[in-house]
């Protein structure tokens, strides 16, 4: 084996550690996720036993990314970003826009009429209204956005959203998972 192949080897197992704690999973988690043994999983994190294809696949599904993403492949040299529509239990369309995990996540939201059910968990949300009516439930305090609004909020505090009636609503969501408020800068305007 070359010199090159051995690095992308060996870079494997602290990727994947670095991708399961990011997500804050446990090695258990990821075993049931995956199929594969707890003990499996913590040879090849620390580089024990050489990863193969049949475990990088199902640990590219567990983490839904690519394989690329866990080998560490060389960029192509193709910028576009291939988006992959997600199909939300709770209903509507999920498009991520970005794939690092722990950091800010952007998706794009197609969400068609269902019931609130107030959820919370660590974070901060940002959320501007592409097109439709949104209905923003924060706690008690309930919010109806126009197409061009935007909202942001700590999202530990119960939340809900989606449409305020019974058409689509598309919105731009931007989510912060170490609850760290999103910084937004204008430019200074000049004077007329």
């Amino acid at each position: 084996m070359d010199a090159d192949t051995a690095a992308v080897l060996e870079a494997i197992g602290p990727r994947l550690r670095r991708l399961r704690s990011a997500r804050q999973l446990t090695l258990a988690e990821v075993a049931a996720l995956s199929g594969l043994s707890v003990s499996a999983l913590s040879r090849i994190e620390t580089g024990h036993r050489q990863p193969t294809l049949d475990a990088l696949i199902p640990l590219a599904r567990a983490f839904a990314v690519s394989l690329d993403r866990i080998i560490g492949a060389p960029e192509t040299g193709d910028p576009r970003v291939n988006l992959e529509p997600q199909r939300l239990g709770t209903g509507g369309v999920a498009v991520p826009l970005t794939q690092h995990p722990g950091r800010v996540q952007a998706f794009k939201h197609v969400l068609g009429p269902r019931e609130p059910v107030l959820a919370s968990h660590r974070g901060h949300a940002w959320i501007h209204v592409l097109a439709g009516h949104l209905r923003l439930v924060i706690g008690r305090e309930e919010h109806l956005l126009e197409p061009g609004e935007q909202v942001e909020f700590d999202s530990s505090l119960p939340h809900w959203f989606g449409p305020a009636d019974q058409l689509a609503v598309e919105i731009l969501h931007l989510f912060v998972p170490d609850g760290e408020r999103p910084v937004t800068r204008t430019l200074p305007t000049s004077p007329t």
